[in-house]
């Protein structure tokens, strides 16, 4: 067995390597397996806090540098913004956090920084409050300055709000499954467990575990009587109205969480059938109703193409969960922070006007279609469903009347809650 790595140097080129493009979800098991058993906890810490307050972090190092960092010295750049977060966001004592991080400089193979490192941090202990106040109001809610400005310009009463939960921890929920045991049960199997855990406020088959738990932990998640899934995903079932002997398609479904909630809410539909244009991930949709002892057609397909997956039969329900920018999930995913670009807006609208045209077709008359993003913006959510409704003479707004989430003229828009569920948008459709 290898030597494990110094934690915060391998969290370092781990950050590295997520700022240049690749995704975080894909790089921490890879980077993670390098550092002991001990340190992994801090070094998901490491990462996601960095990521979550990377635009702040940004903003305090280009007062604290003379120069930006040439391309192949990222790490150190990274390493930096370690040492900042530490100091300013976790209870790490200040000594032990400098001394770490300067002595990472080492195990990075790169001595010459470690006056540098030490240095910046000092001077960040000296100046802290001086600094602050330099950032700019995008900066200090550590956000990127276009998509600050794209939540102050859509939501003015809620953008402050918004963006303070995208820098939370977020909470982790469960579905229970109602084909094995009921909401009730399942609360006091975890209270025996010595698992703190309460309802959710809205979803009634919702859990929210007052502290993240390995899924092994769970009572009976092997057998399938839970799922892990954020509240507000749950709360679309619900609306689709699912009667027996309906031919249902989830379309964009994986990892599946809602191909599987729909098979446990109505266990008589005729057929499910599950569509994904990532085969990998459809592997999970697959893992999922396993597990679950739930049957579905799965199908690797682009949603556009539809003579790739529809056999000409039509639905009598579809849940499209669209593509988008995934700004309300950022607490969940950071990284979306340093990835998502003012221009990809546009594209994932066109993207999501293109595909719920290609699948009108495929739904049966009075049959219903829920457009579901993991979105706070308007460009990708009501006002994808205004452009589609003027285009479409045969649909229907079906107005969503609930005690979640803020009515709007087409759909209804839910925002990241501390200690809540994330952002969301539901809108439904009836075919004339």
């Amino acid at each position: 067995m290898s030597k494990a790595q110094d934690c915060r140097a391998t969290a370092a080129r781990c950050l590295a390597s997520v700022v240049k493009g690749n995704s975080l979800s894909q790089q921490i098991p890879e980077f993670e397996a390098r550092v002991s058993e001990r340190d992994r906890a801090l070094f998901r810490q490491l990462c996601y806090g960095v990521l979550r307050w990377q635009p702040k972090l940004e903003g305090l190092s280009a007062q604290l540098l003379q120069k930006p960092f040439k391309a192949k010295d990222g790490d150190i750049h990274m390493l930096i913004l370690l040492g900042l977060y530490q100091l300013s966001e976790m209870r790490i004592p200040d000594h032990a956090a400098v001394s770490a991080t300067v002595n990472a400089t080492r195990a990075l193979k790169k001595p010459w920084a470690k006056n540098l490192v030490n240095g910046v941090l000092r001077q960040w202990q000296r100046r802290s409050e001086d600094l602050a106040q330099q950032l700019s109001p995008a900066q200090q809610l550590a956000h990127p300055q276009w998509l600050h400005l794209a939540i102050q310009q859509a939501w003015p009463e809620q953008a402050q709000a918004i963006q303070q939960a995208n820098n939370e921890h977020p909470p982790m929920c469960l579905r229970v499954n109602s084909q094995k045991t009921q909401r009730q049960d399942y609360l006091q199997l975890l209270s025996s467990a010595d698992i703190a855990a309460t309802a959710c406020d809205h979803s009634p088959v919702g859990i929210r575990l007052q502290q993240a738990t390995a899924v092994q932990q769970l009572p009976h998640f092997a057998e399938g009587w839970v799922s892990v899934q954020d509240e507000a995903p749950q709360l679309g079932v619900g609306l689709l109205d699912l009667q027996p002997g309906q031919r249902v398609l989830d379309m964009c479904s994986a990892p599946g969480g809602k191909t599987c909630h729909m098979l446990e809410a109505q266990p008589e539909l005729a057929h499910m059938l599950a569509v994904d244009i990532d085969q990998q991930r459809l592997l999970r949709v697959s893992e999922n109703l396993q597990r679950l002892q739930l049957q579905a057609e799965l199908k690797c397909s682009d949603a556009t193409q539809v003579d790739g997956w529809w056999d000409g039969q039509g639905f009598d329900r579809i849940l499209l969960d669209a593509p988008c920018s995934a700004t309300g999930v950022i607490r969940r995913n950071p990284d979306i922070k340093a990835h998502r670009r003012p221009e990809d807006i546009a594209q994932l609208a066109k993207l999501q006007l293109q595909i719920l045209s290609a699948l009108w077709p495929t739904l049966k008359p009075g049959g219903l279609l829920l457009y579901a993003t993991c979105s706070i913006l308007p460009d990708e959510n009501e006002q994808v469903v205004a452009a589609f409704c003027q285009q479409q003479s045969d649909v229907e707004h079906c107005p969503i009347d609930a005690q979640w989430g803020l009515a709007r003229s087409y759909g209804r828009q839910l925002f990241p809650q501390n200690d809540g569920h994330d952002g969301f948008y539901y809108a439904l459709l009836r075919k004339a």
